[in-house]
């Protein structure tokens, strides 16, 4: 992607440590497979059940499958099933579901912590001061790979302002890094927010309609 490219090399960053996330929530299969044929191999999908026919459908592409949505308890067998990546781990109860539900036959699962870096209270997201013992835990689980955080924070056209959580959060990352040296990856940035991502250290940027185009209403 050309503007991803762009803001790439306006922050000093190497092109090879920012990749892109395709955001394929609402997006039909043979959009996934346009994509993919023109070299994209990482999708997020944010429901699961609209996620599991396309992944089915797209089995022979060989594609990367991370999940990004909010994760209920009911539904961890199946996102252990199906999926590479988890971006929204938060509680230790749900990775040890996660854990216990992933397949032998397949490799770890990839997990990213989300952290809720503004205290909201209806937003997903383990809060900062808890993050330390939530990794502790997981790290002792052997089907749960750690490599990273994620966050998404309140939105704002300011790119000031949208920088001061990607801080934060690179922040974080170097400070939990040093115990756990599998976390690499920062889970950060979307279509709004992307340039100030990338200047904070971005390392998987989660685009949709700046790759798609606007979603469809329904």
């Amino acid at each position: 992607n050309q503007i991803i490219a762009e803001a790439v090399s306006r922050h000093g960053r190497h092109p090879g440590n920012v990749k892109l996330l395709a955001v394929s929530k609402r997006r039909n299969s043979a959009e996934i497979r346009q994509c993919a044929l023109l070299g994209q191999a990482a999708f997020g999908e944010n429901y699961l059940q609209e996620a599991l026919p396309k992944i089915n459908d797209c089995r022979d592409l060989g594609l990367e499958w991370h999940f990004i949505g909010r994760i209920q308890r009911n539904k961890t067998a199946d996102v252990a099933k199906h999926f590479d990546w988890v971006h929204t781990v938060d509680r230790l109860s749900v990775a040890q579901r996660l854990n216990d539900q992933r397949p032998d036959e397949r490799s770890p699962l990839e997990v990213c912590v989300q952290v809720n870096l503004d205290g909201a209270v209806n937003k997903a997201g383990v809060p900062p001061e808890q993050l330390t013992p939530l990794l502790a835990g997981i790290s002792n689980l052997e089907r749960l790979r750690l490599r990273g955080l994620m966050t998404m924070p309140e939105p704002s056209e300011d790119i000031q302002l949208q920088r001061l959580p990607f801080q934060q959060l690179a922040a974080l990352l170097a400070a939990v890094s040093i115990d756990h040296p599998t976390m690499d990856v920062l889970s950060m940035g979307m279509s709004g927010d992307m340039e100030a991502a990338i200047a904070e250290g971005s390392t998987l940027l989660r685009i949709g309609t700046g790759l798609f185009g606007p979603r469809p209403e329904s």
